[in-house]
């Protein structure tokens, strides 16, 4: 496991926009970051192994998502001088501590799961007058 040096803050107000749980929710909190997050636990990988392996994001989504990863220091992206230009994707430190995370919500995913859809078919057979 890695181990990022932290600062100690004032106490922060989730509920504001400057609130660094916020800012960092921004970064990782759609369904593209946490699956490239997840994959890139596992190694490093090029763009079009990541395309192949993520189901459903397009071209531009998974360009948009390592930009913005790499914008915020959980990924990292080396290009290699050769035709055509090889480009691989790797976790930096910062993404690495992250993983663990991502990891343990994938876990939890995966145990909850059946009571997740029980709970919305409950809800959703409900009248619509309640």
């Amino acid at each position: 496991m890695v181990t990022i040096e932290t600062k100690q803050h004032p106490a922060w107000d989730v509920y504001k926009a400057t609130c660094p749980t916020r800012q960092v929710l921004d970064c990782i909190a759609d369904k593209w970051a946490v699956l490239v997050i997840g994959l890139l636990n596992g190694g490093t990988r090029r763009f079009g192994e990541m395309r192949k392996s993520i189901e459903g994001v397009s071209q531009k989504m998974l360009t948009q998502t390592l930009r913005s990863l790499e914008r915020d220091g959980i990924v990292s992206r080396r290009v290699y001088a050769s035709v055509p230009p090889k480009v691989e994707y790797t976790l930096t430190p910062l993404g690495q501590s992250l993983a663990g995370i991502v990891e343990s919500l994938r876990v939890w995913s995966e145990s909850n799961i059946e009571v997740v859809l029980a709970s919305q078919q409950t809800y959703d057979a409900r009248p619509e007058a309640e």
